[in-house]
C-alpha cells in the first residue's frame, strides 16, 4: 500500500478537484483498491463523493473513541472507498497537539487492510494536522498555480519538508494563451500539467469525478497521465 497526499499550502488552487479525480484514475484505470481519506473540515472531496455518513463524527477516529473501519464506506464508484470529513475536524490540530502522539494518523493508515492506495485530501495550511500527514505519506502531490504566490507556497513547503517526503509539483489551471502561465510551464517542462478547464466546475454539479460524465475532456485526460507519473514515482522510490 502506498499513501499520497494532495496538499498545499494555500486554498483555492483545485486541491479536492485534483484528489477525487486522481482517486477515479487509480481506482477505475488501474483498478487499485483505493481509499480516499477527506482530512479538511470543509468536507469538499466527501460532499462530491455522495456525502459523510451521518452519526459518528469523523474526528472521534483520531481520539480512537471509534474505530476507523467505521467511517469507510464504498462510494458509487468500483473499488472506490472513502473515509468522509465534517466539521469536527476543525478541531483536528488541538486533538493531535493534545493526545501528543506524533504519528496517529501514521498508524492509523497502517491498521488499514485491503487497500492499494490511500489519498490524503488535506487541509491547507502548515498545521500539526500537516505534521502528521508528513509522518504517514510516501509521496506529497502540489498544485501550484502559475503564479507568484503559488510558487512561494510552493518553496516554503519545502523548506519545511527538508527532503523527509517527495514532493510532486503539479501546474494547475493553467491557460497557456497567458504569458505568466506558459511561462511558469516553460520554467519547469517536467511538471505535470492540468490545464484550465470549466468542466473541472461542472464536477460539483454531477458531484462526480471527470471520468464518470466527461471521460474523452481534456482534464480527466491530463489527470489521467498525472495519475500514470504518480504511479511511475511510487514504482522507482
Amino acid at each position: 500500500m502506498a499513501a499520497i497526499a494532495i496538499y498545499s499550502l494555500k486554498g483555492g488552487v483545485g486541491k479536492t478537484s485534483m484528489a477525487v479525480n486522481l482517486a477515479w484514475c487509480a481506482a477505475s484505470q488501474c483498478a487499485r483498491r483505493t481509499l480516499l481519506w477527506d482530512l479538511d473540515p470543509q468536507a469538499a472531496s466527501t460532499w462530491l463523493l455522495g456525502g459523510a455518513m451521518p452519526g459518528d463524527r469523523a474526528e472521534a477516529m483520531f481520539s480512537r473513541e471509534i474505530a476507523v473501519e467505521r467511517l469507510i464506506r464504498q462510494t458509487a464508484i468500483d473499488r472506490l472507498s472513502l473515509i468522509g470529513a465534517d466539521d469536527s475536524l476543525r478541531g483536528l490540530d488541538l486533538l493531535f497537539h493534545r493526545i501528543d502522539k506524533k504519528k496517529r494518523l501514521d498508524k492509523l493508515i497502517e491498521g488499514l487492510d485491503g487497500y492499494d492506495r490511500v489519498l490524503l485530501d488535506c487541509p491547507p495550511g502548515l498545521t500539526e494536522t500537516t505534521e502528521q500527514v508528513l509522518r504517514a505519506v510516501d509521496l506529497i502531490v502540489v498544485p501550484v498555480v502559475p503564479s507568484a504566490l503559488s510558487a512561494r507556497a510552493l518553496e516554503m513547503i519545502d523548506g519545511h519538508v527538508r527532503g523527509r517526503v517527495p514532493l510532486m509539483p503539479v501546474h494547475v489551471m493553467v491557460d497557456r494563451r497567458r504569458r505568466l502561465h506558459a511561462d511558469a510551464v516553460a520554467a519547469h517542462p517536467e511538471w505535470p500539467v492540468i490545464p484550465m478547464a470549466s468542466l473541472v466546475e461542472a464536477m460539483g454539479e454531477h458531484r462526480a469525478p471527470l471520468g464518470v460524465f466527461a471521460p474523452r475532456s481534456v482534464a480527466a485526460q491530463a489527470y489521467a497521465t498525472l495519475w500514470r507519473a504518480i504511479e511511475q514515482r511510487l514504482s522507482a522510490a
